[in-house]
This record gives C-alpha cells, structure tokens and sequence, in this order.
C-alpha cells in the first residue's frame, strides 16, 4: 500500500505553530527597529537645537533664549525671545508664533524639528513634545541666564522630551515631567550641544530629581531661577 503524502494533523499544527513564533519573532524585531529608529530621528532634532543655541549665543552675547511659560501649559506664543521662535530661524524654519498664524503649526507625525517621532499629542491648543529646563532663563529673571553665569554647561541639561502641552520640563511628579518615551529612556540636549540618552529611572522621570551629578537641572547660578506659577 501506498503511504499519504498529506499532512496529519498534528503536523499541520505544528507547523501553524512555528508560522506563528516566527511571525511573532519578526513583528518583535520590526518594532525595535523602528524604535531604535524613532529615537535616533529625536536625538538628530535635540542635535538640531544644540547647533542651533550655540548660534544664538553667538549672536547674543552668550545669552540663552527665554524657556516660555515654564510649568503652565503653554498659552502665549508671540514672545521672541522663547526657544521655540527664537532657535527656529536657524534650522530654516519660520518662529512657532509664524507658523501657528499661518495654520502650519507642527502636528503628531509630522517631520520637523520640534516634532519627537515617537511623541503622542495628549490634546492642547499648542503641541511642543521638547521641554526646555525649567530653571534656564525663566522671565521672572530681570535678564536671561549668559552661558558665563553658569558653572557646568557640560552637564546642565537643555532641552529634553517632554509631554506636549508645556514649554518646559524637569523631572518631578507633576504633568509638566520630562516623559521617557523611548523603550524607557528620555533623550537630552546638554548646553554644551551634545546629546545623550538615559533611563527614565535614572533621570526621575514623574518622580522628582535625583540629584545626579552629570544630569543637572538646577543652574547654580545667582539670582532667581525658577519658582512654581512662573
């Protein structure tokens, strides 16, 4: 007699089962690329804006550009001096302010500067998923801080990926927190313009800062820096 050539039915299973791990094995990789991806798209924009504070300084005589509205969700959008029209022109793009007035303000998704690839827009009139420190350059201050007034712009944290409704961020337990959204890390611009990536454990993410030493929010410069409502 002759044997069948067909598959018995355990063996159809089994291969269903191994279709199956190798599909799940492949989605898995693909999703981690695109993470590594998207994560590398935000360290190249955080770049940008290194490149692009170390001109304004340049122009303006080690001046550091305003950090906005600092932990209020951002509603005014017409002052200059902000980071977010004020670094723009430099990266060859109109100031925010321009850009929300001519309805061109950038959305979730879209490929510019100031949009994080991997950050989700929870619902604001404005949309900045980069928060500047909160202790730079608060208008509170008579003048903006001068890279001169600061002991460790290498270690002095810049910008970082923040939630979206705000123009500033720092680690702490409220909403304004700087989010680690990339496979659990946050991605940082320094003062010095480079750009580094840390676990949101390490850097207190929805916490409170730790204190570290080569992560530094507070400026240690005289005056006032920061205080909550400004």
């Amino acid at each position: 007699m002759r044997r069948s050539s067909a598959f018995t039915l355990i063996e159809l299973l089994i291969a269903i089962g191994v279709i199956a791990a190798l599909m799940g094995l492949a989605l898995g990789v693909g999703q981690g690329v695109r993470a590594a991806a998207h994560s590398t798209g935000c360290k190249n924009n955080l770049r940008q804006f290194g490149h692009a504070l170390s001109v304004y300084m340049d122009d303006y005589n080690e001046y550091i550009p305003r950090r906005g509205q600092g932990d209020r969700k951002l509603a005014q959008v017409s002052r200059m001096d902000d980071w977010f029209n004020a670094l723009l022109p430099a990266l060859g793009s109109p100031p925010y302010c321009q850009l929300v007035a001519e309805g061109r303000q950038p959305k979730e998704g879209d490929k510019h500067v100031l949009i994080c690839p991997t950050a989700s827009d929870p619902g604001w009139t404005y949309f900045l998923p980069y928060g500047m420190n909160l202790y730079l350059s608060p208008w509170i201050r008579p003048e903006p801080h001068r890279l001169s007034d600061l002991p460790s712009p290498a270690t002095l944290v810049f910008l970082a990926d923040a939630p979206g409704p705000y123009s500033g961020t720092m680690p702490t337990d409220r909403e304004f927190s700087l989010v680690a959204r990339h496979s659990g890390q946050a991605n940082l611009v320094f003062l010095d313009s480079h750009v580094q990536a840390f676990e949101g454990t390490y850097l207190g993410c929805g916490v409170g800062d730790p204190k570290r030493s080569d992560v530094c929010w507070e400026t240690g410069s005289a005056g006032v820096n920061w205080r909550l409502g400004n």
